[in-house]
């Protein structure tokens, strides 16, 4: 199968999809646990990442992906730590001997695929070795269906699926939590950023009140998921826009603005 090359075009258009990226209503209780999940390991994917200057956000939702979490099997496949790996790719780690610790096989793993402190982290270059990691299947055969491995559970991708390898189906839903969906949630809740997405600057504020509850007025519910939309269209700010203008909108407000929200006592 071809490569393929990130293009202005093609980091336009992960750009695109990321900002306008929405968690499906009624998957946005798992994601939230699986983000909780990983959020607890995190530790364990910086020693990794730390080690080889990739995101540890990068390596949580590929151990998430394709591992489920677990940490009995290797990143590369989720073959047994007890032995090397027997599916593709067969025989790894080279060096060491078994039984290897998950760290030991996530480094060979990542490093296998030539991911390194060099790669591009940027917010388009993540997404597209999260879609290599994977393979282009979908891109190059299916390019009407954006692959499930990053954007099921969000409103970019409904259905069709590869059942098997090579059989594809038109009518197939993936029941996996997408790769994208992950990091927006993660970014979200302000648990991971973008290397090119810097704080915006100063801009014309909108207002919305700070409040401690989601509101039940229609108004002000209104009001708030207007100035989240709006603060979403800044560099760097991914927030959830339910109308619930807390802790994160005032943070995001005080990023555009230089001052949270009214009525918030950090201000």
């Amino acid at each position: 199968m071809a490569n393929v090359v990130l293009t202005d075009g093609l980091r336009a258009e992960y750009e695109r999809l990321f900002d306008s990226c929405a968690i499906r209503p009624e998957r946005q209780g798992l994601v939230e646990s699986l983000v909780n999940q990983l959020e607890g390991h995190r530790g364990r994917y910086q020693a990794v990442g730390n080690g080889l200057g990739i995101p540890w956000a990068f390596i949580a939702v590929v151990h998430n992906m394709e591992s489920s979490q677990s940490f009995n099997g290797h990143l590369h496949n989720g073959d047994p730590l007890t032995a090397r790996t027997r599916q593709v790719p067969a025989g790894r780690p080279k060096s060491g001997s078994p039984p290897f610790t998950w760290e030991q096989s996530a480094a060979d793993a990542l490093t296998l695929k030539g991911l390194s402190a060099s790669t591009d982290w940027t917010l388009a270059g993540l997404l597209y070795q999260l879609e290599r990691y994977n393979g282009w299947g979908y891109r190059t055969y299916h390019p009407h269906v954006l692959s499930p491995y990053l954007w099921s559970f969000t409103n970019h991708y409904s259905s069709g699926k590869y059942v098997a390898d090579g059989r594809w189906s038109e009518t197939a839903v993936s029941k996996q939590c997408g790769a994208v969906a992950l990091l927006r949630r993660m970014a979200e809740r302000g648990l991971t950023t973008f290397i090119d997405q810097q704080a915006p600057a100063n801009a014309t504020p909108m207002i919305a009140r700070y409040v401690t509850a989601k509101p039940s007025d229609p108004g002000l519910l209104a009001r708030a998921m207007a100035l989240q939309t709006w603060l979403n269209t800044h560099p760097g700010i991914f927030l959830k826009v339910d109308g619930f203008a807390g802790n994160r909108t005032s943070e995001a407000y005080r990023l555009v603005s230089g001052h949270y929200l009214p009525g918030d006592p950090r201000g």
